[in-house]
């Protein structure tokens, strides 16, 4: 994916940039992909454009951002370690990383994923109870609805990323902050495998012979195909994700023992179709996401910011 004088510096503000840049635009989708993925029963939410009215109204335009500051904060690590993970890996794999072996490109996707999970586990365990509040919210105003299952974070009003990582850690300690573990491993390691070799491969078709690089627009086209491809096929899995993750539940809604539960609950009880929930939105978070992405990593701003301390 980079070429082999990349820094580890440059790739890690490389993966950093476009991180921060990539959540700002999608964030509200991603919100919307949260209530959709966690309804049960009767839906408050028709659809992501339902869902995105509704938030602007009931919670004006920063409630589309609930959980954003998680994001923001944790994305720019867990980016870089992403996309250096996966360089380094193919580095290490395929001799200069540039020779094109399938076999060997999902094999540095796979350790690119389970290098990330050390921030996107309790990244999206925070950033989950705070987009999903105001659908619980939504819920208890229905006049057929009754209060929400509270959990000791509800009860202290607005819930805030700090006030329940510290209630997690005093309760159940670290692993509080990674409940959901194996859901995020199971998710993001076939996602890697199925996006960084599929991303290789598109964009290799654009390379330019003199530069040695593909055009930032063929980067920017390639990043938000393969992050699609890669983003439904894994749908499955992040909807088990979500379920899991979520701490405070909606009346009469499920509660989960583990992945294997999970699954059999909403199959029995929503049929196969709940398990594409919020597929539509994880292909409009994770394609233009990826895609900048792949963009300012091919541009190379981090080789341009080095410079200037040169």
């Amino acid at each position: 994916m980079s070429q082999p004088d990349l820094s580890v510096t440059a790739k890690l503000i490389n993966g950093g940039v476009a991180g921060l840049v990539g959540v700002t635009c999608v964030f509200p989708i991603d919100l919307a992909k949260t209530r959709l993925q966690n309804q049960q029963g009767k839906d408050v939410y028709r659809g992501m454009m339902d869902c995105l009215v509704k938030t602007a109204q009931a919670e004006g335009f920063l409630g589309m951002y609930r959980g954003a500051a998680v994001n923001l904060t944790l994305v720019t690590p867990e980016k870089a370690i992403k996309l250096a993970a996966n360089d380094f890996f193919r580095q290490l794999l395929m001799e200069d990383g540039t020779q094109r072996n399938l076999g060997m490109e999902m094999l540095a996707g796979c350790g690119a994923g389970m290098c990330q999970v050390v921030v996107t586990c309790p990244m999206e365990m925070l950033k989950i109870q705070l987009q999903d509040a105001g659908r619980l919210a939504a819920a208890q105003r229905s006049p057929a609805s009754a209060p929400a299952a509270r959990t000791p974070h509800a009860a202290h009003g607005r819930p805030s990323a700090t006030r329940i990582a510290r209630q997690l850690l005093r309760t159940q300690g670290l692993a509080g902050l990674y409940r959901g573990l194996g859901a995020t491993l199971l998710r993001d390691i076939p996602f890697s495998v199925i996006y960084f070799p599929l991303f290789a491969n598109l964009n290799q078709l654009g390379v330019d012979g003199s530069t040695g690089k593909a055009p930032f627009a063929h980067s920017f086209v390639a990043g938000c195909a393969a992050g699609s491809v890669a983003a439904v096929a894994v749908t499955p899995l992040d909807v088990l994700k979500t379920r899991i993750q979520t701490l405070q539940r909606g009346l009469g809604e499920d509660s989960y023992s583990g992945i294997t539960d999970c699954a059999r609950r909403i199959w029995m009880r929503e049929g196969p179709a709940a398990f594409l929930k919020g597929a539509g939105c994880r292909a409009l978070v994770i394609a233009p996401l990826f895609g900048i992405a792949q963009g300012v990593y091919f541009v190379g701003i981090g080789e341009r910011v080095l410079q200037w301390f040169v």
